[in-house]
C-alpha cells in the first residue's frame, strides 16, 4: 500500500491507486481474480520502486491485455510461450526484473515444456501461475487441472480419470526440480489471502535481485462465469472443493522443499 497522505481536510488517506496500474476500464467479468491479483502486483512493483525496472510477459488467455493494465514495460507473447520469451528478455536485461503472467490452460497445458524447462534451468526471473480450473476466455473447456467429476463444456459428464486422467499439480511438480528457488500456492478471495499473496511477491521479487533463480506464485482464483456461478457462490465453491485439491501455501522456501504433514489425494471429486 502507498504511504498515506495527508488531504487538505485534514483527512487521512489509505489507499489510492499505484501509478504503476493504468486508467483503463476494467473488461474482466464481476468476481474475476485477475484484477485483484493485477491491483496487488502491480502495489508491490510500486511500492518497492520498480516501476522502471520491471518487465511482464503476458501471453493469451484472458490475461492477453494485462499489458492495458499494467504501466510497466511489457512484452505479449504467443500461447504458452511466456517463460520461453521471459528467458529471452532476462538473458538479454539481466538488471531487469522479469515476471510472466499465465493461466493454467496456457502454463500447464500448451506450456507445460516451456514451464518445466525453464524452472529446471533455474532461469532467474518470477511465474504468476492463475489456476481457475478452467479454459475461461475460449469457452469453458477442461484445462489440465479441472477437478475429477468437474462439468466443463468439453466434460458434460464431468471429468473421469479413465478418459481424461488426473488434475496435474503444475507446482508441487516444478518444486522438485533443482532450479527453483521459492514456490508457492496462494489465493486472494478474502482479505487475508490477499496480504498473504502480497507478501509472497514481495518475496519473489527480492529474490529475483539476489538472482536466487525461478520462483513460481499459483494463484488459486475462481472464474464466476467459466464456473456459471454468482461471484460469491464462485468463492465457496473454490473454498470447498479447490482446496483440497490445491492446498494453499509454501511449497519450496529458500530452494527447499517444505515438508507436508497432509497428503491431499487427487482421487477426491466434486460433490
Amino acid at each position: 500500500m502507498a504511504d498515506a497522505q495527508v488531504l487538505t481536510n485534514g483527512m487521512e488517506t489509505v489507499w489510492e491507486k499505484p501509478r504503476t496500474l493504468s486508467e483503463t476500464r476494467m473488461h474482466y467479468c464481476p468476481g474475476c481474480g485477475h484484477g485483484v491479483v493485477h491491483k496487488v502486483l502491480m502495489e508491490v512493483i510500486n511500492d518497492m520502486g520498480l516501476q522502471d525496472k520491471t518487465i511482464g510477459v503476458a501471453p493469451v488467455g484472458c490475461s492477453v491485455i494485462a499489458y492495458n493494465y499494467m504501466n510497466i514495460d511489457m512484452q505479449e507473447a504467443a500461447h504458452g510461450r511466456a517463460t520461453a520469451v521471459a528467458t529471452g528478455v532476462k538473458r538479454v536485461l539481466p538488471d531487469k526484473l522479469v515476471f510472466t503472467y499465465q493461466g493454467d490452460g496456457d502454463l500447464a497445458a500448451i506450456g507445460t515444456a516451456e514451464t518445466i524447462h525453464a524452472c529446471n534451468r533455474g532461469e532467474n526471473f518470477l511465474i504468476i501461475f492463475i489456476n481457475n480450473a478452467i479454459y475461461g476466455m475460449t469457452g469453458g473447456q477442461m484445462a489440465p487441472t479441472s477437478l475429477l467429476g468437474m462439468v466443463t463444456s468439453t466434460t458434460p459428464e464431468g471429468r473421469q480419470i479413465e478418459t481424461q486422467g488426473h488434475p496435474i499439480k503444475i507446482t508441487e511438480m516444478v518444486a522438485t526440480l533443482p532450479g527453483t528457488y521459492y514456490i508457492t500456492r496462494q489465493s486472494i478471495h478474502t482479505p487475508t489471502t490477499v496480504r498473504h499473496f502480497k507478501k509472497a511477491v514481495e518475496k519473489a521479487f527480492k529474490h529475483q535481485m539476489e538472482k536466487k533463480g525461478t520462483c513460481l506464485i499459483e494463484v488459486v482464483s475462481n472464474c464466476p462465469s467459466g464456473w456459471k456461478m454468482t461471484p460469491l457462490e464462485a468463492n465457496k465453491w473454490l473454498d470447498q472443493n479447490m482446496f483440497p485439491i490445491f492446498p494453499p501455501g509454501d511449497i519450496k522456501v529458500d530452494g527447499k522443499l517444505v515438508e507436508k504433514k497432509q497428503v491431499i489425494s487427487q482421487k477426491k471429486e466434486i460433490k
